[in-house]
């Protein structure tokens, strides 16, 4: 499985206000979308999300998302090492994704940029 990357997944209350903040110390637009309930906005790596507290609360759940070359290869390594997948893969406008839980108890979103596929 060959990892691309690291996105920093973060939790605010205003998201206005932390964009603001993110794109000055990353020196990066964001790029803003919607989730189901949640507002995200891309900003260099930090993926900054604001919402209704059940969301937000199973959201903070998931440590990082780790970009990945091909997702399908990553749920196989990822199961043949003693993780389980916990959701996914499923197809997003920006890429396919899972959700694993380590054996350390650790969850991680996994994500390939092959839109749709």
């Amino acid at each position: 499985m060959e990892i691309l990357g690291t996105t920093l997944r973060i939790c605010v209350d205003d998201l206005d206000a932390s964009v603001a903040f993110y794109e000055r110390l990353a020196g990066a637009q964001a790029h803003r979308f919607d989730r189901g309930g949640v507002s995200v906005a891309a900003v260099g790596c930090f993926l900054l999300m604001s919402g209704p507290a059940a969301e937000i609360d199973v959201l903070r759940k998931v440590a990082a998302t780790i970009a990945v070359a091909d997702i399908d290869e990553a749920g196989a390594v990822l199961s043949a090492s003693g993780a389980q997948i916990v959701a996914g893969p499923v197809a997003t406008p920006a890429g396919r994704t899972l959700i694993a839980l380590h054996p350390d108890g650790s969850v991680f979103e996994y994500a390939d940029r092959k839109a749709g596929a």
